[in-house]
C-alpha cells in the first residue's frame, strides 16, 4: 500500500504536500517521465509559454506537467516565499493542474550561491510520455530540508543558525529522514533511487560515507548543486528521483 493519490488528467499520482508543490510524484502504470533540462535559465512566464509549446509538440496535454525545478535571486522570508508561490500556481490553476489549494506537481526552488538570476527562473521541468515498456516506476521527489515541509518553516528549523560540522549532521539526517519517509510511502526504497541531488553551500564531505553511501543513497552517485534552499535559515536541501530519459531544450528557440 501507498499514500499516493491519482492524478489522472496528468498519468501520475502524487503524495499531497503543500498548496505549492505535492513530496513527490510518480508515473502512473504504462508511462514514463521525461525530465527536460533548458540550457540557460528561463524566466518563469517565458518558461511556461515554453513548456506548453513542447508538451503540444508531442502531443501530450499541458496536465502531463509533473515536476518543476525553478532556480531564484535570493532565499526569501516565509511570508515572501508564500508570495511568490501564490504567483507560481497562478499557471497551474489555469492548466486545471491546481485546484482547491491541491498541486500535485513536485518540485525544487533553488538559489545559486554565485551569479544568481534577477528574476525567478525554470531550470527544468518533467513530464509523464507513454511506455508500455517501461518497468521501475519513474518518480521524482520535491526537495526534502532540515524542517518539517510545513507552514512555519523556520520556527522548526533543525539547529536553526548554526553550521558546524556537528549540526550540519543532524541537519541532513533530517532532510535524508524526511526524504526516506516519503519514499516508504510510495513503496520504494534507496534501491529504486537513480539519482540523488544535494543542494548546500556547506563542505558536508564527513558526512557522505555516513550518511549517504552506508544508507544507499548514492548507488548512482551524488549530484551536488552549489545553491541554497528557498527560505532564510535553511543550509541544506536533498532530493530523489528515478527518471528514464532526460533530453536538453535550447532556452532560445524550441
Amino acid at each position: 500500500m501507498s499514500d499516493l493519490v491519482p492524478f489522472r488528467a496528468g498519468n501520475y499520482r502524487f503524495l499531497p504536500g503543500g498548496f505549492q508543490y505535492s513530496a513527490a510524484v510518480m508515473a502512473d502504470p504504462g508511462y514514463r517521465i521525461e525530465r527536460v533540462r533548458f540550457r540557460q535559465l528561463v524566466p518563469l512566464p517565458e518558461a511556461f509559454s515554453r513548456i506548453k509549446k513542447h508538451l503540444e509538440s508531442l502531443g501530450r496535454p499541458v496536465t502531463s506537467l509533473c515536476a518543476c525545478e525553478l532556480r531564484s535571486p535570493a532565499p526569501m522570508s516565509e511570508p515572501d516565499f508564500i508570495a511568490f508561490n501564490r504567483a507560481y500556481v497562478v499557471p497551474l490553476a489555469e492548466w486545471k493542474i491546481f485546484k482547491n489549494d491541491i498541486n500535485p506537481v513536485a518540485r525544487c526552488n533553488l538559489i545559486p550561491a554565485v551569479n544568481p538570476p534577477s528574476q525567478p527562473t525554470f531550470y527544468s521541468f518533467s513530464y509523464t510520455v507513454p511506455d508500455e515498456t517501461s518497468g521501475n516506476p519513474d518518480f521524482i521527489s520535491s526537495g526534502a530540508a532540515e524542517c518539517p515541509d510545513r507552514p512555519n518553516y523556520r520556527e522548526a528549523i533543525v539547529r536553526r543558525g548554526e553550521t558546524s560540522p556537528d549540526a550540519l549532521g543532524d541537519k541532513l539526517r533530517f532532510a535524508l529522514s524526511d526524504l526516506e519517509s516519503r519514499l516508504h510511502r510510495m513503496g520504494l526504497t534507496w534501491a529504486c533511487v537513480m539519482n540523488t541531488r544535494l543542494y548546500c553551500v556547506h563542505d558536508l564531505h564527513h558526512l557522505m560515507e555516513s550518511e549517504l553511501v552506508r544508507r544507499g543513497a548514492m548507488s548512482g552517485g551524488l549530484g551536488w548543486h552549489w545553491v541554497r534552499p528557498p527560505v532564510v535559515d535553511l543550509e541544506i536541501e536533498i532530493d530523489a528521483s528515478s527518471v528514464s530519459s532526460e533530453i536538453m531544450l535550447d532556452a532560445q528557440t524550441h
